[in-house]
């Protein structure tokens, strides 16, 4: 330092000292320079005064010199401390050099720069709020100083400053939330653990409303809960605790749009159950103020419920979620709305969009305040259902194979309820999800087939489905894809709405038939392990009426017989055994009016493809004649070993409840001469087996022999005594069954044809 230089008012004495190495003699010449500062306060003479603080911080703070650095550093705050209430009118000039001082490479000098900082902010008091933002930067760095006398001396500056905000009631929020806001994004440990102490502090302070400015830290918190320091995690949960507390306590001027923007995008483990506490909260005290985020909000819900008992906190808080957001779909949001003029008048996007798949794009501040009020109204111009985004994150859900179980079902929970709810609208998505939804028929869980089909018989039975004006599938994925007849009546064109026998069901019926069945035909496995279940299901879902003439119906023009000979056999089986099939059973069993015949003539069409059902169908129309009249034929047909199995099993029907009243009608020979002829028949075309032991053991039973006889026609068997089954055309009926058996005897001959071509050719 220059020894000419002119310190004036500061004595060379003094001047020499501050420059001293021996923090002692600096400290002689700070009691100095606070004695002449002193002097000048009661002259009144700021100007002598500002020139001495310029001097110190100029000429020594922030000199080169480290020495000066310390001496200037001590000489400030003596100034301060002469000064006293007066500090006020000087503290940005005695502020400046010292912060600066704060990123000095020398740990000693940071730490005297804590220390004078520290005698300026005691004597100011108040006084220094104006300058917080400027002090808090400050301190924010020297909170993860890496020096431990440094970071004590922070610490007791920091506790200073704390008390010093808690007192007052001048503490300006606004200037100080954008540096929060900024700096909450440390992931320095210390710097974190500085950011939330005074969010705590802040928080405690009655005079200070930080809930306002919530959705702008809300993020940051999030990220800090997810600290690996436990001490850090903890006093965050606390924070976060008593903002819960204070939005519960007072609802009406809450942000909550805002925030469920922030809520969704966290899927660290360490903070997902307090990201979903919060979200149950927010959607329980906002109501339909949150609809528009429906579809981040399950973006982020949705796979928690799969999760396992070790995070059955996170599942159970993220299923109060997903159940409280369902409740708040009405059929009232299936109206007629300007949804894409409300939209831009809001200015947000659809919340999936906003956030992206990955949940790691943060929207914030984009989103006007939407503020509820404790009694959860809201003008309906702004809680628009954002129902196509629902629908898309849905649909990616059901197509991922990833998905947990418990999620796809609820899943389809959630398609249910919008289909309930939201008819009209949902029909609009319906071509989109059909394929989706007959895919997940293959599930694995009967539970996620058995929602699946709820959520496909809504969809084939809903009124909203009967006005459908997009009933019509243009992309080939929705389209009938089952090779059906034109003429076929209700079948074959997608404009055709339904048949005469299914008046309740919509133009998405018979596509979900056709679909069905071809997803039958092309997964065998599906139909072995899971189509008895899915039909009987339906049948339970819809009328059972309605399922077995519409199949009948379709497979009838089935171009693969072996695929149709074996769906029949399924059909027959569900048909004849399934306590959901007891009331078709019974229409059917004594054909008394003429809608049971015309279902009879349907199925028995399509039971032509199989002999032995069709025989069975006969048995249980008790169409006895017509069945003795087909067992006449199968004489004539190529008997097989699969062919003798069948019979088997309708021998083992025989013997079960469903035929009971078959075997009742064995004690009156008279009028029932064609079952017994019939029943014998099955005998004759057994070969010496269980079955036909059975079978014989039966007919041993049957009284009177002799009086097996063929009674006069003048006689009346059970099915003429049915006015309504006069009209059946059973001579059309036979020459149908030898129709459609001659092609399967065709088809049969040419598959064994090409086997034996490519025998030949793997042997030459």
């Amino acid at each position: 330092m220059n020894a000419e230089k002119d310190f004036a008012p500061l004595t060379p004495n003094i001047v020499r000292a501050l420059n001293d190495k021996l923090y002692e003699k600096r400290k002689v010449a700070a009691l100095e320079i606070e004695k002449l500062v002193r002097e000048f306060v009661a002259q009144n003479n700021s100007n002598q005064i500002r020139h001495v603080i310029q001097i110190l911080a100029s000429e020594f703070a922030l000199s080169q010199h480290p020495h000066s650095r310390k001496g200037g550093l001590i000489g400030l705050a003596a100034c301060s401390i002469a000064l006293g209430k007066d500090s006020g009118l000087y503290l940005k000039e005695l502020i400046d050099p010292v912060l600066a001082c704060f990123n000095d490479s020398d740990s000693r000098l940071r730490y005297y720069a804590c220390e004078a900082l520290y005698n300026i902010v005691k004597v100011a008091r108040g006084a220094v709020l104006p300058h917080f933002n400027v002090l808090f930067d400050g301190l924010s760095k020297l909170a993860a100083d890496p020096d431990p006398n440094v970071k004590s001396g922070s610490e007791l500056l920091d506790r200073l400053l704390k008390d010093i905000v808690t007192e007052s009631n001048k503490f300006d929020l606004v200037a100080f939330v954008p540096l929060l806001r900024e700096r909450i994004y440390s992931n320095n440990q210390y710097a974190r653990q500085f950011i939330i102490s005074w969010i705590l502090v802040l928080e405690s302070v009655p005079d200070i409303n930080l809930l306002d400015y919530l959705p702008e830290i809300l993020d940051g918190l999030f990220q800090i809960l997810g600290d690996s320091s436990k001490e850090i995690r903890k006093t965050c949960e606390v924070v976060l605790g008593e903002f819960l507390k204070e939005i519960k306590k007072a609802p009406s001027n809450v942000k909550f749009a805002e925030m469920a923007n922030i809520l969704v995008i966290h899927s660290n483990d360490l903070i997902q159950h307090t990201a979903m506490t919060w979200m149950r909260e927010f959607i329980q005290l906002a109501g339909r103020v949150v609809l528009p985020y429906s579809s981040g909000i399950l973006t982020a819900v949705l796979p928690c419920l799969s999760y396992d008992d070790r995070k059955k906190s996170t599942k159970e808080a993220a299923s109060a979620c997903n159940h409280s957001l369902m409740k708040l779909v009405t059929p009232e949001d299936d109206e007629d709305d300007e949804e894409s003029q409300v939209s831009d008048t809001l200015g947000f996007p659809p919340m999936h969009k906003a956030i992206g798949w990955s949940g790691v794009f943060l929207v914030l501040f984009h989103i006007p305040s939407l503020c509820v009020s404790a009694s959860h109204s809201s003008d309906r111009a702004q809680v628009i259902l954002d129902l196509d985004g629902i629908v898309q994150v849905l649909g990616r859900h059901l197509n991922d194979s990833s998905t947990g179980m418990m999620t796809r079902i609820a899943v389809l929970k959630w398609l249910y309820h919008l289909y309930i709810k939201t008819p009209r609208k949902m029909f609009r998505h319906t071509d989109s999800l059909f394929p989706t939804l007959l895919k997940t028929l293959s599930d694995e869980s009967d539970e996620v087939i058995l929602k699946d089909l709820e959520v496909l018989a809504e969809i084939a039975s809903s009124p909203a489905g009967q006005s459908d004006t997009t009933g019509s599938c243009d992309n080939t994925s929705c389209r009938l894809e089952l090779p059906v007849s034109a003429s076929t009546k209700g079948l074959g064109s997608d404009s055709t709405p339904s048949t005469p026998s299914t008046p309740s069901m919509n133009s998405y019926f018979h596509k979900f038939m056709i679909n069905l069945l071809r997803r039958f035909s092309l997964e065998r496995k599906l139909l072995d392990m899971r189509g008895a279940f899915i039909i009987r299901q339906l049948c339970l879902l819809l009328h059972a009426e309605n399922i077995f003439h519409s199949m009948a119906e379709i497979l009838l023009k089935e171009e693969d017989l072996k695929f149709a000979s074996t769906m029949v056999q399924t059909l027959n089986t569900i048909l004849l055994t399934s306590a959901e099939l007891f009331q078709l059973r019974n229409q059917l069993k004594d054909l008394r009016t003429q809608e049971s015949c015309d279902l009879f003539c349907c199925l028995y069409r399509s039971w032509c493809h199989n002999p032995v059902a069709t025989v069975s169908l006969c048995f249980l129309t008790q169409n006895y004649h017509h069945a003795y009249d087909l067992i006449q034929k199968f004489g004539d047909l190529e008997v097989t070993v699969d062919f003798l199995i069948e019979v088997d099993k309708l021998v083992q029907l025989i013997e079960s409840p469903i035929f009971t009243y078959l075997r009742l009608q064995l004690l009156d020979v008279e009028n029932n001469p064609y079952l017994i002829k019939a029943l014998y028949g099955l005998l004759m075309l057994l070969p010496q087996s269980q079955a036909f032991t059975l079978l014989s053991h039966r007919l041993r039973c049957v009284p009177n022999p002799e009086l097996m006889r063929t009674v006069p026609d003048l006689k009346a068997s059970p099915s003429s005594r049915c006015p309504a089954s006069s009209n059946v055309d059973y001579g059309e009926l036979l020459q149908h069954f030898d129709r459609v058996q001659r092609k399967h005897l065709e088809v049969r001959h040419q598959r064994a044809s090409r086997a034996d071509c490519s025998d030949r050719k793997m042997v030459l």
